[in-house]
């Protein structure tokens, strides 16, 4: 798995979410399919006049979500930015070419209304339940910055097992300190509440 064949399976998905946040912090998520995909970017489409378009536009921070059948879940952290005047008209025409249903949505120059945005920076997130134990790792897309989530068992630890036996994966190692495998654990926090000495702590 790599950050290229993250960018395949989301374009397999065809229709994914969108999160922002609107001027007051509140959630707001919708779907987009007018998507192109390149090996190294993805730009999607949208109309000057929506709520989406304004708050890219004022603040840029994005995270775009899939499913696949599979059950792997892929997540984009990113920062969109509008595509320069100069290439507008070229990504607009190269979405309406790939996505023929946005000519009825957005028939003739009706679609001079919209702009294309792009992300070429981001932390790639994959996530497969369908698989046991479950298997999660993070990847970069150009200058994107791996945040680390999760987990980790510190030099309090007393060997006491207890996090181990608690684990849903069984993903803890056994050892001074005992050790998570990063990339088979939940996130649950579980062995973090059952530590009887508070050896666990999150990271990031």
């Amino acid at each position: 798995m790599d950050a290229e064949t993250c960018l395949k399976k989301l374009q397999y998905v065809g229709v994914l979410a969108f999160a922002t946040t609107d001027g007051q912090g509140n959630p707001q998520v919708r779907n987009i399919s007018a998507i192109h995909y390149e090996p190294d970017a993805i730009y999607f489409f949208t109309a000057r006049g929506k709520d989406f378009c304004r708050e890219l536009l004022s603040d840029g921070r994005v995270q775009v979500l899939g499913y696949t059948r599979y059950k792997e879940m892929i997540r984009l952290s990113a920062k969109a930015e509008a595509v320069s005047r100069e290439e507008q008209e070229h990504w607009i025409d190269t979405i309406f070419r790939e996505q023929p249903y946005l000519a009825n949505v957005y028939p003739g120059d009706t679609r001079e209304i919209g702009i294309v945005f792009m992300i070429r920076d981001a932390q790639i997130e994959y996530f497969n339940l369908g698989v046991r134990p479950i298997f999660r790792e993070s990847y970069t897309m150009g200058g994107g910055k791996i945040s680390p989530k999760g987990y980790e068992i510190t030099e309090e630890c007393i060997g006491c097992g207890t996090c181990a036996k608690h684990c849903p994966q069984g993903c803890i190692e056994t050892g001074q300190p005992f050790r998570i495998r990063q990339e088979h654990c939940l996130h649950c926090g579980n062995c973090f509440e059952q530590c009887p000495v508070s050896a666990v702590r999150r990271r990031g």
